[in-house]
């Protein structure tokens, strides 16, 4: 996918107006695990709702495998079953009686074959690491955790080719939330899809992202691999975000006379650097 100087403004002409995106020029290449992350009103909710076709830029261009998605006869349909979207809070939209008849929705509205829907539904709740016998439960009687795998594995049974999940983990406990991010991972390996994650957790980006994108003010302010992003953390913490503690953790230990990586942004990555420091003659 790319967006070619993307922008967008909220209630235009009036008093209220706000450009919320701002010549945003991105590429997203297949298979990347991609982590957007930016303070609240920093424009990265509103990116990604460009993304499926669900908000119009007001200027710019995006292309999805090739094609403007603005041309005249492009089906919007098409690619919001190829670039699924799980909003913040996705438990909310759940509404059947069971977990395999609200996973069995989304490809039923494509009028496919019963048989298609089932083995769809059957295979997506699998990669979302819902064990069977809970299929035939209802989805208000599950744990958080439980119930954003199912509205997860609602957007997998459309077969996307991106999957894009905004906070996925908000308001769960440490455990559930890693629970989630493991799975996304290793749904992303498996399946060979694109992931984008947005997050309010800086841990959460440093441990599963490949690439991360810092949106301020409507405009991409940083975009690299994590350790370059987290680099920046003084740069960051002037627009109200933060390093993981991992980074200031390291540089304080620099600023005590110990040797270590101060571009760490994993646990792993500082042990391994903490022990080879202190291993040093």
């Amino acid at each position: 996918m790319i967006l070619d100087k993307v922008n967008y403004t909220y209630s235009r002409d009036t008093a209220y107006e706000k450009h919320a995106l701002k010549d945003v020029s991105l590429k997203i290449e297949d298979g990347q695990f991609i982590g957007i992350i930016g303070h609240t009103g920093s424009g990265k909710s509103t990116l990604i709702q460009h993304l499926n076709g669900l908000m119009r830029a007001d200027s710019g261009t995006i292309f999805f495998n090739g094609e403007n998605i603005y041309d005249k006869d492009y089906d919007i349909r098409a690619l919001r079953a190829k670039v699924g979207l799980v909003f913040q809070y996705p438990e909310h939209q759940l509404f059947e009686t069971t977990v395999f008849k609200d996973v069995c929705f989304g490809p039923g509205n494509q009028k496919l074959p019963s048989e298609e829907v089932e083995s769809r539904a059957s295979e997506a709740l699998r990669a979302a690491g819902l064990p069977e016998h809970l299929w035939q439960q209802s989805p208000f009687e599950m744990s958080g955790g439980q119930k954003r795998r199912v509205a997860i594995a609602g957007v997998l049974a459309m077969k996307p080719q991106m999957l894009i999940l905004d906070e996925p983990t908000a308001g769960l406990d440490p455990k559930g939330r890693d629970e989630i991010l493991d799975q996304v991972a290793k749904m992303r390996r498996d399946l060979h899809m694109t992931v984008i994650l947005v997050s309010h957790s800086m841990e959460d980006v440093a441990n599963y992202v490949d690439r991360l994108i810092v949106m301020n003010r409507g405009q991409v302010m940083l975009d690299g691999t994590p350790r370059q992003v987290f680099s920046h953390y003084k740069e960051l913490e002037a627009v109200g975000l933060a390093a993981p503690q991992v980074t200031y953790l390291m540089h304080e230990l620099r600023k005590a006379g110990l040797p270590v990586d101060v571009d760490a942004t994993t646990r792993d990555e500082a042990k391994a650097s903490i022990l080879k420091a202190v291993a040093r003659p």
